[in-house]
């Protein structure tokens, strides 16, 4: 069986690395930090599809990438309410106070229906160090919000 060619696996797991990033750092600059991390997998592609998890590798590549652009500017852009009627006006900004891990967690998991191994997977850490992510952001959220889980 013949390797995977980079143009395969950049539409395998392109996607799940925008979403990550994006979740991390906001849309303009997660979007930026993908397309260097994807460059950077393209010129190093001969390295990385021997890596164990190239993925995650490339996430490391769009976090150096992040830090060197970040802007002050919110990491989330913030939309118009009348856009999202649905949506809790105080969760945006309360997203932000969450730790980048927490917010990443909560978002993959949550906003994008990921599972708890497949994040676990993209940031290089145990599913179970998700799942403390996802309590410790979720607790967080439910105190800023001041709202309750639901109990059934």
């Amino acid at each position: 069986m013949s390797a995977p060619s980079y143009n395969d696996f950049v539409l395998a797991v392109g996607p799940r690395l925008r979403s990550a990033l994006v979740s991390a750092y906001g849309l303009e600059v997660g979007i930026e930090a993908t397309s260097e991390a994807l460059a950077y997998g393209w010129e190093a592609w001969d390295r990385l599809q021997t890596m164990a998890n190239p993925v995650g590798y490339l996430y490391r590549v769009g976090q150096t990438a992040a830090a060197r652009s970040r802007r002050p500017t919110p990491v989330l852009d913030r939309p118009e309410p009348s856009e999202i009627p649905e949506v809790e006006p105080g969760l945006v900004p309360a997203l932000e106070q969450l730790s980048e891990q927490q917010r990443v967690c909560v978002l993959l998991v949550h906003a994008h229906g990921w599972s708890q191994v497949d994040a676990a997977e993209l940031l290089d850490i145990r599913p179970a160090t998700v799942r403390t992510h996802l309590e410790r952001g979720m607790a967080k959220l439910q105190e800023l919000l001041k709202v309750s889980p639901d109990v059934q």
